[in-house]
């Protein structure tokens, strides 16, 4: 995906009518931008990290997945089929905590609209809707380097490819909740929502 602006992304997410946190330093705005290519198992997609210092906005952009891996699209956990996050936002999702008890992570605790796969063909299929707890949480795939495959990272939860983004990540969670609680709203959007005509190239 090309590189992102925090214009561009503000500007797409005011077009699609969701709330940016503008009032002070390091009040996070996380928000998942799902890639118009639509290889699976691959860490093709964006978490955007937006927020202001020193008055001034700031954008990193971080290789993540928004996406389940191929092993649980073709092996679901969830007898209704793997869980793929719904375009929207989510009003206070995630809350600091622990990813599988063993590592700091944003783990859920508000409602998540998911769609279903339940066919087992590997292919990401857009219907079946639900609304809940699901355990869809942010963390990381391998705890050195960066992953080039989803694999089983994700079962729909949003896995960033790099430990070391995840590092940084995390440690503007950290100074978010600091200042404004353990409570961090997340917005998935999709490429298409971005315009292309804004869109600059990777240096």
């Amino acid at each position: 995906m090309k590189k992102l602006t925090a214009k561009i992304v503000m500007d797409a997410m005011k077009k699609l009518g969701h709330k940016v946190f503008s009032t002070g330093d390091y009040n996070l705005n996380l928000i998942g931008v799902r890639s118009q290519d639509k290889e699976n198992n691959t860490f093709n997609d964006v978490m955007c990290c937006l927020f202001k210092d020193a008055g001034q906005w700031v954008l990193l952009q971080f290789s993540c997945t928004t996406d389940p891996g191929l092993f649980y699209l073709k092996e679901p956990l969830n007898v209704s089929g793997c869980a793929i996050v719904k375009p929207g936002q989510y009003p206070g999702m995630w809350k600091l905590g622990l990813h599988r008890n063993t590592y700091r992570a944003l783990v859920q605790r508000g409602k998540v609209a998911v769609y279903r796969d339940n066919n087992g063909d590997g292919v990401l299929d857009f219907e079946n809707e639900e609304t809940g707890l699901f355990g869809i949480n942010l963390h990381r795939a391998t705890q050195k380097g960066e992953s080039q495959r989803v694999h089983k990272w994700s079962a729909g939860c949003q896995v960033t490819a790099s430990s070391f983004d995840y590092h940084i990540l995390m440690a503007l969670c950290e100074k978010s909740a600091q200042e404004y609680g353990d409570s961090f709203t997340y917005t998935l959007i999709t490429e298409a929502d971005l315009k292309d005509k804004d869109l600059k190239e990777k240096s």
